[in-house]
């Protein structure tokens, strides 16, 4: 079995691991992820809506990441006093403010409506990390449908989001000085940040995008780079232990495995050596920066 055979039939194994943790692909290979729901456009003329309450709301995953596999998705059904319904739907941060707005019009009552959120806002940007909560609402006003004094289920509406995933999904620390961005190599200063953790434990991508490079150097030993998706950053993970399934071109999704912690090339112990480059890229004109206030925020939510 060749090495990259063996590596994404272990990167299958994993993948249970991957999904429930980070919200990642389900698979080693994996497409963009389908859009999210369409915004839809305000009811021609006046807005109408009876008196609205919930019957039933449900929100998954609970946790999800931006270009992740799983995109927040609200699935609901109404009461209202009349049979259409001019609704809109929003995605709430903590501070109250509405970042995207969805619109459905002509809602039956106890029907099921599906709303999935990509993580965009309203200006077509990536939201911030935080806590958020769908709102349903008469598009004639802001009051927010509550749960229906009768209804038997929980109604759930609330989740968190994040744009990156820590990419080390197993016990781990940060090692020492040398270990550090700037710490000093032969000939050269150290350009990321070492994660220490054993060889074999399951590597994700902490950011989506495409596979700008998959391959091996002598330094790096095999290695990935990841040009983010809807980020200024471009991603290098080093001395996984086998070749990653993933080629050039590939999409990936943030949180999806992509290789496993190894000691390959110049490598004197186990771990991930994690790079982080400014754009317009990774040795295409831009500068690494140190990466670990990054890992050490990610890794305080993942």
């Amino acid at each position: 079995m060749s090495f990259t055979v063996a590596a994404a039939a272990l990167l299958a194994t994993l993948a249970g691991t991957a999904s429930a943790v980070t919200g990642g692909a389900p698979t080693p290979g994996a497409s963009p992820p389908p859009p999210g729901s369409p915004t839809g456009a305000p009811a021609s003329g006046a807005p109408s809506a009876g008196a609205l309450s919930l019957i039933a709301a449900q929100t998954s995953p609970r946790k999800s990441f931006y270009y992740g596999f799983r995109y927040p998705k609200l699935s609901f059904a109404i009461a209202s006093t009349q049979q259409q319904n001019d609704l809109r739907v929003d995605v709430v941060d903590v501070a109250g403010e509405a970042v995207r707005t969805f619109f459905r019009n002509d809602v039956a009552p106890n029907a099921e409506s599906r709303i999935r959120w990509d993580g965009t806002t309203n200006a077509g940007r990536p939201a911030p990390n935080g806590r958020y909560t769908f709102r349903v609402s008469s598009q004639a006003g802001a009051v927010a449908a509550r749960p229906a004094a009768t209804t038997s289920e929980a109604v759930n509406l609330s989740f968190a989001f994040y744009g990156y995933a820590f990419p080390v999904l197993g016990v781990h620390d940060y090692g020492g000085g040398g270990a550090r961005f700037g710490a000093p190599r032969s000939g050269h200063t150290h350009q990321g940040q070492d994660v220490m953790a054993e060889c074999g434990v399951p590597l994700v991508a902490a950011r989506g995008g495409r596979v700008q490079y998959a391959g091996f150097e002598g330094n790096a030993g095999n290695y990935v780079v990841i040009d983010g998706k809807g980020a200024t950053f471009d991603f290098m993970y080093a001395h996984l232990a086998q070749p990653s399934p993933l080629k050039t071109g590939d999409p990936v999704r943030t949180g999806q495995p992509i290789g496993i912690v190894g000691d390959t090339g110049d490598a004197t112990a186990c771990h991930l050596h994690f790079e982080i480059w400014t754009a317009p890229g990774w040795y295409e004109g831009g500068s690494p920066v140190d990466p670990l206030s990054y890992l050490q925020k990610w890794d305080r939510y993942s």
